[in-house]
C-alpha cells in the first residue's frame, strides 16, 4: 500500500516540479510569457538577445542550482536520519555547514572572488567532517560518538566564524560575510554550477544503487553484521558522501536550513523508510521545495530575501509540528 501510494505521490510530484521549474524561469522582476521562455530556452531565432540571456544566463542556472541544493540537502538528511536512526538528525549535525561558514567568511575576509569563497568553503566543510571521522575512527564510529563528535566541531567553527567577523573590516568584509551566511542563490553561473551538477548525480547515483545497504545500515550494529555488511567503513563511506553533497550545496548557496531536516519527514510519510523508494521522492520533493522557495525569495518583496531567512520561517514551525508528533507518538508507545 504504501508502495502504490508513493509511486502515485511521485508521478505527480514530478510533473509538480517541472511546472515549477518553468514558474522560476517566467517570474521576477522583469515578467516574460511562458511561450518567449520556452523560445528562449530552445534556441528560437524569435527570442530577443536580452531575453536569452535573461533566461540562459540567469534565471537558468539559478533554478538548476536550487534543484541540485535541494536535492542535495533533502536526501543527505533522509540518509544520515536513517543512518544515525534518528528524525532529529541533518547535515549541520556534523560540522559540514559551520565548516563551510568558516572557509566562506576566511575568504571574504580576504578579499577573495567568487571561486575562493566556494573553495573554501567546500575545504573547510569537508575538513570539519574529517575532524568528525577521525574522532569516529579514534572512539569506534559508533552513531553517539559521531553526534557528539559533529556538534564539538560545528561549536569550534561557529567560534572561529565568530572570530573572523569580530576581525572583519565593519564597512566592506562584515556585510559581506553576514549577507553569505543568510544563504542565497543570486550569485549562481555556469561556472559555478557544472560542479554542483556533476556531484549531485554522481552522489543521488550511489544512494540510489546503494540503498538496500541503507536499509541495513537502519538496523542495528550487531543486525546489520550479521547480513554481511562491513558496518564501520561502509557508515564512513555514506558519511563522507553525504558530506561532499552537502559541502557541495552550502558553498554555491550559503547557508541554507531546515531543507534536510524537514523535507525527508514529508518523504517518508509519502513513501515509507525503505531507501530505493526514499531517496528519488527526497530527491524531487528537496529540488521541488527550493526552487519554489528561491521563486518566493526573489519576487515576493522589492528587495530579494535571503533564502536563510526563509526557510528559517518555514522550517521551524514546519519543524515543531513534527518533533511534537514525534513525542506524542512516542508517549503514545509507552
Amino acid at each position: 500500500m504504501t508502495s502504490e501510494r508513493g509511486r502515485r505521490a511521485l508521478w505527480i510530484l514530478i510533473p509538480a516540479a517541472a511546472v515549477l521549474f518553468l514558474v522560476s524561469l517566467v517570474v521576477g522582476r522583469y515578467g516574460v510569457r511562458p511561450i518567449e521562455a520556452l523560445r528562449a530556452l530552445f534556441g528560437s531565432a524569435d527570442a530577443s538577445d536580452v531575453l536569452r540571456a535573461l533566461i540562459l544566463r540567469v534565471r537558468l542556472p539559478r533554478t538548476i542550482a536550487a534543484a541540485c541544493v535541494g536535492a542535495n540537502l533533502a536526501v543527505s538528511g533522509a540518509v544520515l536520519q536513517g543512518l544515525f536512526r534518528n528524525p532529529l538528525i541533518d547535515g549541520r549535525v556534523l560540522g559540514v555547514s559551520s565548516g563551510a561558514a568558516f572557509g566562506a567568511a576566511l575568504a571574504l575576509s580576504l578579499a577573495g572572488g567568487a571561486a575562493a569563497v566556494q573553495g573554501l568553503s567546500f575545504a573547510f566543510a569537508l575538513g570539519a567532517v574529517g575532524l568528525v571521522a577521525w574522532i569516529g575512527w579514534r572512539f569506534g564510529a559508533a552513531p553517539l560518538v559521531l553526534v557528539v563528535g559533529g556538534i564539538a566541531v560545528s561549536a569550534l567553527f561557529e567560534a572561529l566564524v565568530g572570530l573572523v567577523k569580530y576581525v572583519a573590516d565593519p564597512l566592506s568584509q562584515l556585510p559581506a560575510i553576514t549577507y553569505w551566511l543568510l544563504g542565497g542563490l543570486g550569485a549562481s553561473r555556469w561556472e559555478t554550477l557544472l560542479p554542483l551538477a556533476a556531484i549531485t548525480v554522481l552522489g543521488l547515483v550511489f544512494f540510489t544503487l546503494f540503498s538496500w545497504r541503507l536499509n541495513l545500515l537502519t538496523l542495528s550494529d550487531a543486525e546489520a553484521a550479521s547480513l554481511g555488511v562491513h558496518v564501520r567503513p561502509l557508515r564512513i563511506v555514506v558519511i563522507g558522501v553525504a558530506t561532499v553533497l552537502i559541502a557541495a550545496s552550502v558553498s554555491v548557496s550559503g547557508m541554507i536550513g531546515w531543507i534536510g531536516l524537514v523535507v525527508p519527514h514529508v518523504a517518508r510519510a509519502w513513501v515509507g523508510a525503505a531507501h530505493e523508494r526514499l531517496v528519488p521522492m527526497a530527491a524531487v520533493l528537496g529540488a521541488a521545495t527550493l526552487i519554489g522557495l528561491d521563486t518566493i525569495a526573489r519576487t515576493a518583496l522589492p528587495s530579494e530575501i535571503p533564502l536563510g531567512i526563509l526557510t528559517g520561517l518555514i522550517g521551524i514551525p514546519a519543524f515543531l509540528l513534527l518533533f511534537l508528533r514525534l513525542v506524542r507518538s512516542r508517549g503514545a508507545e509507552r
